[in-house]
């Protein structure tokens, strides 16, 4: 998580990582519009609804429609969201999108891509229905979820800077944490007015004997 300037000023954006049943693994990340104290509340009031959701074990779908209708008690607050979770057993990733920008995978000895996801309306809006999708994710693999404060300025397009995203990820680094400082050194500028959240998850193998198999 990196402020904006104003590092007085507290923001919306925040990420979880919430362990589950079955090895798998919850990745969220979201943004509240608008800053201050306020913003902050309601990110927060989301962020332990999500971390209680979680343990539901609900598809990511349904996560976001229990968001949309907390958020909805929340007004004047809308959010955007990410809901992701992995499942090293299956090697798959499930997807949900709440209005937010789409997730990047990287995988081994392939070009990085954006998930092509439904991007479905911002949380707090209501009455849309929210889709999950299934990619497939193998050890080796990284995902990379962001707040539009890491790609979008007041001068450039944002596929332009969507582009840029995608290729600073080739090739990869051998570390998320550098992956994630390479990122921040060449899309952020000082004078940025937006709080930006990154979050990067390389997919592990299974420690099969660990539980017997």
């Amino acid at each position: 998580y990196q402020p904006a300037q104003a590092f007085s000023e507290v923001g919306g954006d925040w990420y979880d990582i919430i362990p589950l049943s079955g090895d798998r693994t919850a990745l969220a990340v979201g943004d509240v519009m608008g800053s201050g104290i306020p913003a902050a509340t309601t990110m927060g009031r989301l962020r332990t609804a999500t971390s209680t959701l979680a343990g539901l074990d609900l598809a990511p779908s349904r996560i976001l429609s229990h968001l949309d209708r907390i958020t909805q008690d929340l007004d004047p607050y809308i959010a955007t969201c990410v809901y992701a979770v992995y499942d090293p057993r299956l090697r798959h990733l499930q997807v949900a999108c709440a209005g937010h920008l789409p997730p990047v995978l990287v995988r081994a000895g392939a070009p990085p891509e954006l998930l092509e996801l439904p991007t479905g309306t911002p949380l707090g809006v209501g009455g849309v229905p929210f889709e999950t999708t299934t990619f497939d994710m193998l050890p080796g693999d990284q995902l990379v979820l962001y707040t539009d404060g890491l790609v979008e300025t007041r001068d450039d397009p944002i596929d332009r800077r969507l582009g840029d995203l995608v290729r600073l990820l080739s090739p990869a680094h051998s570390s998320a944490e550098e992956t994630c400082d390479w990122l921040l050194q060449r899309l952020r500028k000082p004078a940025d007015h937006d709080d930006v959240a990154l979050l990067i998850a390389r997919a592990q193998p299974l420690d099969t004997a660990a539980d017997g198999t």
